[in-house]
């Protein structure tokens, strides 16, 4: 079953196709959700898909790679030539140190990972016969078991840090850290460190790129809303500091967004 929403996927219309997953039980505690797009573009064409990344780490598998993509501070974009596809692991914080010591130092890089057992395992499910969602559903048991054997337990903090994401990346009451720790019965150090460890950025930075996400799928899907209301819904000061917060990570206005204005393609023609 796909995932209910595009969030976080700045221009949803213009995936080639695009399915969101949810984890077996047996990993649920190490995914949020597994993300597949395939696509096939006419030669001599790009499709560039923009994004507003959750602020957390993917475990990607490609067809000739594994790539641990880090959190994100600023927009970013793929651009997708010929034919192909990816499968996708949003992690929870818990499973993070499995795969990086450090992941402040994996914010906005993609690493390759030492991982052929993974990307043969699932290439062999993309590749293999049966329909887009038998080929999806087979990677996804792939993924999970590979996941489920190379990860220890969670520990008691990486408990703690799942709970700590969850909050603060769908609370939409959860504005600040300060209440956040309320909520967790924590202090404030206690995230700080919480992120920094299982995540790579600041519990602040979750809360700002879940507002922004959320009013980004908002302009999107109600076109009608006024940007004052928005900024009111989600907590910030006034629509100045919503305009600014976009401008600042994706380099242009909600007014141009709604319009559905991205920035121009490199190299090619944006497919539509």
């Amino acid at each position: 079953m796909a995932h209910p929403s595009p969030r976080g996927v700045l221009f949803p219309a213009r995936l080639p196709t695009f399915a969101r997953l949810p984890p077996p039980d047996r990993v649920a505690h190490l995914v949020v959700h597994f993300w597949v797009p395939e696509w096939s573009v006419a030669p001599g064409r790009v499709s560039r898909q923009h994004v507003i990344s959750f602020p957390a780490s993917n475990l990607v598998v490609e067809r000739g790679l594994v790539g641990l993509a880090g959190p994100t501070t600023r927009r970013s974009h793929r651009d997708l030539e010929g034919s192909g596809w990816a499968v996708g692991a949003l992690l929870r914080p818990a499973a993070v140190p499995a795969v990086s010591a450090r992941p402040a130092d994996t914010v906005d890089r993609y690493q390759v990972l030492d991982a052929e057992d993974l990307r043969r395992a699932v290439a062999a499910a993309m590749d293999g016969e049966g329909t887009a969602e038998q080929r999806r559903s087979a990677a996804v048991t792939a993924f999970s078991a590979w996941l489920d054997d190379v990860t220890p337990p969670p520990t008691a903090e990486g408990e703690l840090a799942n709970r700590m994401a969850e909050l603060l990346t769908s609370e939409p009451d959860v504005v600040t850290t300060a209440a956040a720790a309320e909520r967790l019965h924590v202090s404030e150090r206690t995230l700080q460190r919480l992120a920094a460890r299982f995540v790579g950025v600041p519990p602040a930075a979750m809360i700002r790129r879940r507002r922004l996400q959320e009013a980004a799928e908002r302009l999107r899907t109600d076109p009608g809303t006024g940007l004052a209301d928005v900024a009111h819904e989600l907590g910030y000061a006034d629509h100045g500091h919503l305009t600014r917060d976009f401008r600042s990570v994706l380099g242009f206005t909600p007014s141009a967004y709604r319009a559905s204005e991205p920035p121009p393609a490199t190299g090619g023609d944006l497919i539509r």
